[in-house]
Order: C-alpha cells, then sequence, then structure tokens
C-alpha cells in the first residue's frame, strides 16, 4: 500500500476530519508530518475519531528538505504530497515536485501566501495595481508620507484576519503597527490601500489543465477597524460574469491546481482581489459546501494530487448559511452551548462549539475569537435563514470576567 504523506502545522478539523478519512476510504495509508507531532499525538490519543493516521513523522515541515528527506527515508514513492495549510503550501509544491508528483507550481504557492509578493505578481502581469508598502520597523514608516488613508494594516503572511485593521490616519498607522511589532518585533507588514466595497469569495477546483468555480459565498464582516468574518451565505447573486472575471484573473494569476479560496471586493471598478488562499477555505466551510454540493469534496481534492482529472459535475441548487458566532468579553468561559444537528423539511442545521467550558477567552479581534460556528443548508435561502435564525435565539454563553 503506497504512502499518502499530508503535512500539517497544529492538528486542525478539515485534516482531521476531513481529509484524513477521505484518503483512508481510497485505501491508502497516510502518514502525517508536522512539526507539532506531541499534539497531534495527544489528539489522536483519543478513542472514537473519524479517522487515524498510519504514523505521526515528526518534521520541519516549513522546510521542504526536511520534508524531502523524511519522505526519502520511507524507501518508496509516495502515493500524493499534500497540505491544507496556509503555510506549507509552498513547501509541499516543492516536495511534490521533487518526486514528480502532481502538485502545484512552488513559485505561484509562495505568491499566493507572501501577500506583498502576490500584489507584486498582480501588478507585473498587469492584472491590478495597489498601492502597498511593506514595513518592518518604526523608522520604515518616517518616509511614507504618501499612505492613502484610510489603509490596511496587517501581517504579510497572516491568517485568518490575526492583526488585521484599519488605519484612517497617519496617527491611527503608527500605532496599529506599534501595537503588533510591541509583541512581535520585526515582523513585515503589509499596507495596502483600502477597498471599499462588499467581501466575496470564489472557491475554485483545478487539475492542473483546467480549473472549474464551484461558486462563491458573500461573507458579512464586523465593523471596521478590525475584519471579523461573522457570517457567509452561499450563492452570491451576482451576475455570472463576476465570477468569470475573478477566475480570469486567478488563472492569470497561474491559479491552477487543487483547491482555491479567493477573496475579492466587488468595487465600482468591478472586483479587485483581497487575498488568494491556495488550498480550501477554511472555517467549517468546507464541511458546509461538502454538504451542499452534495459530493465528496475532501475525497475529490486528494483525488487530484494523486493524478486523476477533474471530473464533470452538476451544483445542486441548495442554499447554505454560515454564522460565527464570537466572545464579547474576556474572562472564563462559564457556560456554552453543547454540540447539535437539526433536520427538519430539507434543512440541516449544525452547531459545532470551538470553546470548552473552564477555557480562558482573551479577544484578538480577529477569526481566533469564535466560541461556536452554525452552518447549515437548505433548498431555499429564506426558509434557511429564518431557520438559521431561530436556532441562534437558542444559544447563549457565559464568560465571568
Amino acid at each position: 500500500m503506497q504512502d499518502t504523506f499530508i503535512l500539517a502545522h497544529v492538528p486542525t478539523a478539515p485534516v482531521n476530519e476531513g481529509f484524513l478519512p477521505a484518503a483512508t476510504a481510497l485505501g491508502f495509508s497516510v502518514v502525517l508530518l508536522t512539526d507539532c507531532a506531541d499534539a497531534h499525538r495527544a489528539h489522536f490519543a483519543n478513542a472514537g475519531l473519524a479517522a487515524y493516521p498510519d504514523e505521526i513523522v515528526a518534521c520541519d515541515v516549513f522546510n521542504p528538505v526536511a520534508v524531502i528527506d523524511a519522505i526519502t527515508r520511507r524507501g518508496s514513492k509516495p502515493a500524493a504530497v499534500f497540505s491544507n495549510s496556509d503555510h506549507l503550501q509552498t513547501a509541499t509544491a516543492i516536495a511534490a515536485a521533487y518526486f514528480g508528483m502532481p502538485g502545484k507550481d512552488w513559485r505561484v504557492a509562495y505568491a499566493a501566501k507572501n501577500k506583498a509578493e502576490m500584489r507584486r505578481r498582480l501588478a507585473n502581469l498587469g492584472i491590478d495595481t495597489l498601492w502597498h508598502a511593506v514595513v518592518c520597523d518604526p523608522i520604515a514608516l518616517i518616509p511614507l508620507a504618501d499612505v492613502p488613508m484610510p489603509c490596511i494594516v496587517k501581517p504579510r503572511e497572516g491568517v485568518a484576519s490575526q492583526q488585521v485593521s484599519l488605519a484612517r490616519s497617519q496617527a491611527e498607522l503608527a500605532e496599529q503597527c506599534g501595537a503588533i511589532w510591541a509583541q512581535h518585533p520585526g515582523q513585515a507588514l503589509l499596507l495596502e490601500e483600502y477597498l471599499e466595497g462588499p467581501l466575496y469569495t470564489l472557491e475554485t477546483l483545478g487539475d492542473g489543465k483546467q480549473i472549474r468555480a464551484l461558486g462563491g459565498f458573500r461573507v458579512a464582516l464586523s465593523p471596521p477597524p478590525y475584519f471579523v468574518e461573522l457570517e457567509a451565505v452561499w450563492g452570491t447573486g451576482l451576475p455570472a460574469s463576476i465570477e468569470a472575471e475573478v477566475l480570469d484573473i486567478i488563472s492569470r494569476f497561474g491559479i491552477g491546481f487543487g483547491a482555491c479560496h479567493t477573496e475579492y471586493v466587488l468595487t465600482p471598478k468591478g472586483p479587485r482581489l483581497i487575498e488568494i488562499n491556495y488550498r480550501s477555505i477554511g472555517d467549517y466551510r468546507e464541511f458546509l459546501l461538502s454538504d451542499t454540493l452534495q459530493f465528496p469534496l475532501f475525497e475529490q481534492v486528494l483525488r487530484l494530487h494523486l493524478g486523476e482529472t477533474l471530473p464533470e459535475f452538476d451544483m445542486p441548487k441548495r442554499a447554505a448559511w454560515i454564522r460565527y458566532f464570537t466572545a464579547q468579553a474576556e474572562g472564563l468561559l462559564r457556560q456554552a452551548p453543547p454540540p447539535s444537528k437539526h433536520e427538519s423539511d430539507g434543512v440541516r442545521l449544525t452547531y459545532q462549539p470551538l470553546r470548552k467550558v473552564g477555557d480562558a477567552i482573551q479577544l484578538t479581534n480577529s477569526n481566533k475569537d469564535y466560541v461556536g460556528v452554525l452552518r447549515g443548508s437548505g433548498p431555499d435561502t429564506a426558509g434557511l435563514a429564518a431557520a438559521v435564525e431561530l436556532a441562534s435565539s437558542k444559544l447563549a454563553w457565559e464568560i465571568a470576567q
């Protein structure tokens, strides 16, 4: 039996509950390469999980040479080399290329992850030019007198809206950058022009020869200066030409293999990219998509990395909705609703707790503040919206200061 190598950083639900069971269902043994081996071993010490890796191997997964060495020591060619981690797409792509396996172009993976490089690549290709600059210390801010206000401040290689904020003045810009550097001295920050308008996503799959859009979400955010995703509704309601334009942009950028999650703002001048995340959508929307689209999404992504071509598939006309519940205060979580599932009149709802009673809550003004997530699918948006509202009204948390 050939080994499928999955590269992972910290334990995540998409790998443990999605891709790992999918690889097992496909009949492959799974070797988990990770720099957090103890955390993964602790997780898989639990009974009753959906699937288990055949082996957990400690490895510096951020280093492609270390990954290649770990795979080489197995003594046989891998069936696939795969990662769903934002951080590990470049290392995974290099390792896959070394073994002659299907995978992403590592240059494109790097440019997608490094947000400043993404802006440069878009500009060099003549696709889009957005004012941006990279700063690593307060001295670098001094000559930037032409920063367009308001502007976005975010880590150059950040995730989950962490440390992302809107600066409306030079004073706020200095304050927000200073707060980040106080915690992470020298961290590379990307400053970029603020794009005003509604936020959408485009979810795609590709086999290296063709790329296909599955659809997208309309995303609701918290009020500025922060950008916490609060809910998302499947089926953007946009003209097909808009999604086609975004698909053309990312194709010209170089996206074309595996899963990709693209975020864009619809401006008066048309769609403009916010981020290209060269992996599956996260925050439990991957599970919602699998349920809504009614096909094995995790298995299909792995099949692409096994060298299979992208099949034809019809998108069912179902509505999908996801709502995130954020902590409103810091302290100890004293009371929280349990997990639940409900199905009625074609509507399926699942509530998933993301924090446990007894957890210490610290606010980050990011997606890390989620305490729970409610996701659902149904035959129509109106009926699903009513069901989501009703279920939401029954959920309550208590946080002791």
